[in-house]
């Protein structure tokens, strides 16, 4: 199991494929704040539900000074069609070896429906202008998250 990150540890740099062809690198934020969110799969029901609310929280995050970017072991083809599908208007990036979630703390064990698996484990790290871990949530629900992150982060 990787270690959790704290506030203050160096977020791990990526340089990961989108949804859209690219790439996109944490570096490619510095100067501007960033909340990435780790989810298990595109296009299943709790992923759509908190990509959907990212979504619909948007431009509120961006005009307090916040970027979003979603990560999980989709690929890209399958990250396009989750944009496609429900209007996702932020970059999803796609950790295919799992690298980068194991390097945030967010793959690994986890219980689910009572038994321990291996897998993504839902969670959002918020990242500084400098590239530094301001906050890091492990095991956060699909559904309300990003309304207590909003609280969190004293936006409502």
């Amino acid at each position: 199991m990787t270690d959790r990150l704290k506030p203050g540890d160096p977020a791990p740099e990526f340089t990961l494929p989108t949804d859209d062809g690219g790439t996109l690198s944490l570096a490619d934020l510095r100067g501007r704040k960033v909340i990435l969110y780790a989810y298990p799969a595109a296009m299943t029901p709790g992923c759509t539900t908190q990509a959907c609310d990212f979504r619909d929280s948007l431009a509120s995050l961006q005009a307090a000074g916040y970027e979003v970017v979603g990560i999980s072991p989709d690929k890209p083809a399958k990250l396009a069609k989750f944009r496609e599908r429900d209007a996702i208007t932020f970059p999803l990036v796609s950790d295919a070896d799992k690298a980068v979630l194991t390097a945030y703390g967010a793959f690994g064990e986890k219980q689910m429906y009572g038994r321990t698996v291996t897998g993504v484990i839902r969670s959002t790290f918020v990242v500084d202008e400098d590239g530094k871990i301001e906050q890091a949530f492990y095991n956060v629900r699909a559904t309300g998250h990003v309304a207590k992150l909003r609280r969190d982060l004293g936006l409502d």
